[in-house]
């Protein structure tokens, strides 16, 4: 697909001049491309655009390849817009769909590392250039797992995601990123925000009600949340206890979204791969606006584990927290897709992969739960890492691993790891956290043969319990015993996340460091 693409890119680059960009010369661009993952693309556009410079140093060249991405993320979203009528059917459409707002979703991304309105540091360009990348990822792969695609999938533009993985090199050879926290809160933390999380009463300060017995605002959560806009200042929606069986979907930035306690306020769905969603489309519950916060809430899919992928929550709003939650489902329970999240005191159920994505999160005193599958196997973990330079991965601190009653008198014929490649350059890190006996000796399972055994990054710290022993774990060139605090420390909530800087300012108690 990608090499048919540039194919034609370059048959039509011999009816065009090469244009020299401020001085520099095709062979000077070379030179310069040469530095990146994926010179071709980069050759192509720079050696045919005069509109990137002046390129005077690597800062420059990097300002240049940012736009350069944006600007093409834009003509190939048009292009996503222009192929509704290739679908044929409700699978390509469902997953066309995906990927319309998929790529809208990336030009923000994108566009905010080159707005020069806004301040924006190199933590934050990696930490947007990585969700912009696995945005397209998820709309290839929604394609995939549907099975249909054949008449859009190959018009897709390739050329995007090599772009954006330029920046992304580019960008971390720059990286110096320290914590900057030094008392203040991000500008979205209003002061009143530590209060509603200290509140006796979990509905105190709120600015609607839902409740099913029409007590409050509204009788259901995604109404409520259409009410919600994004603001200055925080819009809390607290749902009463009940049962409330619908999809929803967060789109505005600053909601707080707060329950009467697991178990008690519960939100359920049940789509499903098998029943014709994508994997992104499939959550309950799917928030994308920024600094989205929960508390007291179960996000449930009632699929079952003979559907397949079937999502409790999804999220991919950066700076998210999630307190006090309990995520249940069987595949793909808990789909961290992007940015920078946090859980705490959360309990999480599934079988398969039932914690994935390609976020910068961590899980922290959490109950992770496996279930009884229906296949004999768990994989708790499968991370979506798909080009090194992401800052991305799954760290579990200081949580317990043990299996779900259900599991728990059957366990001896269960198969149960920890985790498995989803992607190229999966990175997972298991530190200070109690395992159960159940948990296999070899701790983690191959995705398929040898597929990214030797690009994985998979480290085990401090670990406690009769099934935490790495005497007989896997011998794969990826993986590794982290045995120092020096090791495990870049893994910290401090500092993969840093959460000092924003943290604080939601009141949810967290551990910076070991």
């Amino acid at each position: 697909m990608a090499s048919h693409l540039f194919l034609i890119l370059a048959f039509w680059s011999l009816f065009v001049s090469p244009i020299v960009i401020n001085g520099y010369s095709p062979k000077e661009i070379i030179q310069m491309c040469s530095k990146t993952p994926n010179p071709k693309p980069c050759e192509y556009f720079f050696t045919n655009n005069p509109n990137y410079g002046p390129i005077d140093n690597d800062q420059d060249f990097l300002k240049a390849s940012l736009k350069l991405a944006l600007d093409k993320a834009m003509q190939a979203d048009q292009t996503a817009k222009s192929l509704g009528s290739k679908c044929h059917n409700k699978l390509e459409t469902a997953a066309w769909d995906d990927c319309l707002k998929l790529y809208d979703y990336t030009i923000k991304r994108i566009n905010k590392t080159v707005d020069p309105s806004k301040k924006c540091s190199q933590l934050e360009t990696q930490t947007w250039l990585s969700t912009a990348l696995t945005n397209l990822e998820t709309c290839r792969m929604g394609f995939i797992e549907l099975g249909v695609g054949n008449n859009v999938l190959p018009l897709m533009d390739n050329n995007v995601s090599y772009l954006i993985s330029n920046s992304l090199a580019m960008n971390k050879g720059n990286l110096t990123y320290k914590p900057t926290y030094k008392g203040k809160f991000p500008t979205w933390v209003s002061p009143g925000d530590r209060k509603l999380l200290q509140a006796s009463s979990p509905g105190a300060g709120a600015n609607v009600v839902v409740a099913q017995d029409g007590s409050g605002n509204y009788k259901t959560v995604a109404a409520a949340v259409a009410a919600a806009k994004s603001g200055s200042g925080r819009f809390v929606i607290y749902v009463k206890a009940g049962t409330y069986n619908e999809n929803v979907v967060i789109s505005a930035s600053n909601i707080m979204l707060v329950g009467d306690g697991i178990g008690k306020t519960v939100i359920t769905g049940s789509r499903s791969v098998d029943g014709g969603s994508t994997t992104f489309n499939s959550a309950t519950v799917a928030v994308e606006g920024d600094a989205f916060i929960g508390r007291g809430i179960t996000f449930r899919n009632t699929a079952g584990g003979q559907n397949h992928q079937a999502v409790a929550l999804r999220s991919g709003s950066d700076l998210s927290v999630f307190y006090q939650c309990s995520f249940e489902g069987y595949q793909d329970t808990l789909y961290v897709h992007s940015e920078r999240q946090f859980y705490r005191d959360c309990d999480i159920y599934g079988t398969v992969d039932f914690i994935f994505g390609n976020a910068a999160v961590v899980l922290q005193n959490c109950n992770i739960r496996p279930r009884k599958p229906p296949n004999g196997t768990n994989t708790i973990t499968a991370q979506g890492r798909t080009d090194p330079n992401q800052n991305t991965g799954i760290v579990i601190h200081n949580s317990r691993i043990s299996p779900a009653s259900e599991l728990a008198s059957v366990q001896g014929s269960v198969k149960t790891y920890l985790g498995r490649p989803w992607k190229q350059y999966s990175r997972t890190i298991i530190m200070k956290t109690a395992i159960d006996g159940f948990v296999r000796p070899e701790g983690w399972m191959p995705w398929s043969g040898n597929f990214a055994l030797d690009t994985l990054f998979y480290a085990e710290y401090a670990n406690t319990g009769a099934g935490a022993s790495t005497a007989n774990r896997v011998t794969w060139k990826g993986y590794r015993v982290f045995t120092s605090a020096t090791q495990a420390s870049p893994f910290t909530v401090g500092n993969f996340i840093a959460g000092n800087s924003w943290l604080p300012g939601t009141n949810v108690p967290f551990t910076a460091g070991l």
